[in-house]
């Protein structure tokens, strides 16, 4: 009986651990070597504990995530100045991949800079976020969760996206409730349409701006209808994957932001490629006509691969 009874209790545990599990199965590098002789050689590797908790223990969602569904991502954080005491510019680089079912690599998903992260921290500072009052009580202390936080709903909107049609939107609206609400003061920058060309509203307001709907069709269908059905269906996957790339070249034609689109195919050059090698010769002819248009950098490895 005592037996059973704990075995009850345990299930009962497990149960409710899974309905509370965390979503994101975050690792975070600071990068400090540019001012390691300026700073206290304690202030980053605190901040790195911080941050990984934050991210990966606070719930970002109403939805239970087993082990193997917690998404994959990194975020990397290279100071680059010391701006006051306490007061620090860098770079936040961000990754999130995705699983392929019946496969066993993963699919970047995200793959961007933040060149204009601009925060404050001190040795034992809270980190603290709320998205009732997002600006806190001291600006430069709460654009380093904002900031955070935002791009943490810009990885579950595409994650999402890629799995169900639209389904990223309530976390969409999350990160443009940030930018709506997001600190303001000297130093800070990037929330605002004005602040260059590749920027946090920019891209939240392409995810976002109902002429933009087919962005999300191109997700479900790239990773979805495509890549998740490599291993049964082949040649239905490379269609999919094809017909969502030329839907992506119309969205850029169309004059879309010259930054979602960059987003979307940064890192997929060897995936690609992967993908087509063997493909007839007019559908690579196909391929190399709508990557023209969609990533220039890298065209030529793709006709020296493809044609």
């Amino acid at each position: 009986m005592r037996k059973k009874l704990l075995s009850t209790i345990i299930l009962m545990s497990c149960m409710l651990h899974l309905l509370h599990a965390q979503e994101l199965a975050a690792t975070i590098t600071i990068q400090s070597s540019k001012v390691d002789n300026q700073v206290d050689p304690k202030i980053f590797p605190q901040l790195q504990i911080q941050l990984k908790d934050f991210i990966n223990q606070r719930k970002w969602s109403n939805d239970a995530f087993s082990n193997e569904e917690k998404i994959d991502c990194s975020f990397y954080i290279t100071i680059e100045t010391v701006v006051a005491p306490g007061i620090y510019d860098a770079k936040l680089s961000i990754v999130s991949n995705r699983p392929i079912h019946n496969a066993s690599y993963s699919s970047s998903v995200l793959n961007m800079q933040d060149a204009k992260f601009t925060f404050k921290y001190q040795l034992s500072q809270p980190i603290e976020f709320n998205e009732n009052r997002i600006q806190g009580a001291d600006p430069l202390e709460s654009n380093l969760t904002a900031t955070i936080a935002y791009y943490i709903y810009i990885i579950l909107g595409l994650d999402y996206d890629s799995f169900s049609p639209k389904a990223g939107m309530p976390y969409f609206n999350k990160a443009l409730n940030i930018v709506y609400n997001a600190p303001e003061g000297s130093g800070i920058s990037g929330w605002k349409s004005y602040d260059g060309q590749r920027n946090r509203y920019i891209l939240i307001d392409n995810l976002t701006k109902s002429g933009n709907d087919k962005v999300h069709d191109v997700i479900y269908s790239y990773y979805r209808e495509g890549l998740d059905q490599m291993t049964e269906k082949p040649e239905l996957a490379k269609s999919n994957i094809l017909n969502a790339l030329i839907n992506l070249q119309d969205m850029n034609e169309g004059a879309v932001s010259g930054m979602l689109i960059p987003i979307i195919i940064q890192a997929k050059f060897s995936e690609i490629v992967g993908i087509f090698s063997n493909s007839d010769k007019a559908t690579r002819k196909q391929l190399i006509t709508t990557l023209s248009s969609l990533d220039i950098a890298n065209i030529n490895k793709y006709k020296e691969k493809l044609e």
